[in-house]
């Protein structure tokens, strides 16, 4: 009696787990992508390169089990949106990604709160409709709400240090806002710095930093001469004040100079701010990249973020609740009254031992 009991529990059981496996790819997913996917100029070839990061994510999850529909729909700039809805099998996503242009989003917002299907707005945007659209998810993240996580970072990660602002003279800069908004906190919090600039004496600009406790150097602008002429200045300074410690806090623009500029980098004990981190000798990356190549015939496009393995990550992130990323991390908080703003973000530290970390919040 007790083996016959045995054996029941045990087809039970099977049984059970054969339910489930079949629940779960009963569950079909159907995905809508209303983004530019042609060939004539960038934004189609850039969004072209995203659906295949995608679709590589679906064709993985269709392995794991999952059962996914995807159907893709051509909305470039010029195109009238609603024209797209309109098509068959539009009212029938459970979830939409797109579209890029700012103008087409208030149309494809309205048609899917009307048909309660979630919309992913992956790529930057003016305006605020997902402070009034509880279906929206978007991941762009404005240059002031950037900036505001990173005086926060820079205020409570550093609070110990000496900060020392670097005028680079670059009448081309777009970083003055925040280098001020900056610095206008920091005089709130009683913060003490120092302003010095490229063109300044070695002597004058020694005098600016502090030998009793750590700096942290911040440039008022992101260009890689001017960085050049900074990080040359530091070599100076610190040759001739052995006991100076320096940490440089950085522009995402940066880690596109990461390969002339990496052992300065960790020498300077760097930190960059940024939403994504592109480490092309991280094994999941160069597995990802080689299999695009096979499936693809040709290489990702040189870009920050690389848009294949955005379109990888938002796929796992979306359709499997996978917060295992490759390069692009991902954090919605609700709004008060609409949907989701994604608010990740990262710190990439180039650490004086030649280590580097990736660190999400």
């Amino acid at each position: 009696m007790k083996l016959k009991k045995l054996l029941f529990l045990i087809f039970f059981l099977q049984a059970c787990v054969i339910d489930m496996a079949n629940a779960q790819s009963s569950q079909v997913i159907n995905v809508g992508i209303m983004l530019p996917l042609h060939n004539i100029n960038g934004d189609g070839r850039r969004m072209t390169e995203y659906y295949r990061g995608f679709l590589m994510a679906v064709e993985k999850l269709k392995s794991e089990g999952h059962s996914v529909n995807v159907h893709a729909w051509n909305v470039p700039e010029d195109a009238d949106i609603r024209t797209t809805l309109l098509q068959d099998g539009a009212n029938k996503c459970n979830i939409i990604f797109g579209p890029l242009y700012t103008k087409q989003v208030k149309d494809l917002g309205n048609f899917c709160r009307a048909y309660n299907i979630k919309m992913v707005i992956p790529f930057s945007i003016n305006g605020n409709e997902v402070d009034e659209n509880p279906m929206i998810y978007q991941v762009y993240q404005s240059p002031d709400q950037f900036n505001q996580a990173t005086i926060e970072q820079i205020t409570n990660h550093f609070a110990n240090c000496h900060p020392v602002f670097i005028d680079c003279n670059d009448s081309t800069s777009n970083k003055g806002s925040f280098t001020m908004a900056l610095r206008s906190v920091m005089q709130q919090k009683g913060v003490q710095y120092n302003i010095t600039s490229l063109r300044s004496a070695d002597d004058v600009f020694a005098r600016s930093f502090s030998l009793s406790q750590p700096n942290i150097v911040i440039l008022n602008t992101g260009r890689s001469p001017e960085l050049t002429a900074a990080l040359n200045k530091l070599d100076v300074l610190t040759a001739n004040n052995q006991g100076v410690q320096i940490a440089l806090f950085g522009y995402t623009e940066w880690l596109l100079y990461t390969q002339m500029n990496k052992e300065r980098f960790a020498k300077y004990d760097t930190f960059i701010p940024s939403h994504f981190y592109y480490n092309p000798v991280s094994t999941s990356t160069q597995e990802f990249e080689q299999k695009y190549r096979w499936r693809f015939h040709q290489d990702l496009m040189t870009a920050q973020p690389r848009f294949a393995l955005t379109g990888y990550d938002h796929a796992m992130y979306f359709l499997a609740s996978n917060r295992q990323w490759v390069q692009t991390p991902l954090n919605f908080v609700k709004t008060p009254k609409g949907g989701y703003r994604n608010k990740a973000y990262m710190l990439i530290h180039y650490k004086t031992n030649g280590g580097i970390d990736a660190i999400t919040y």
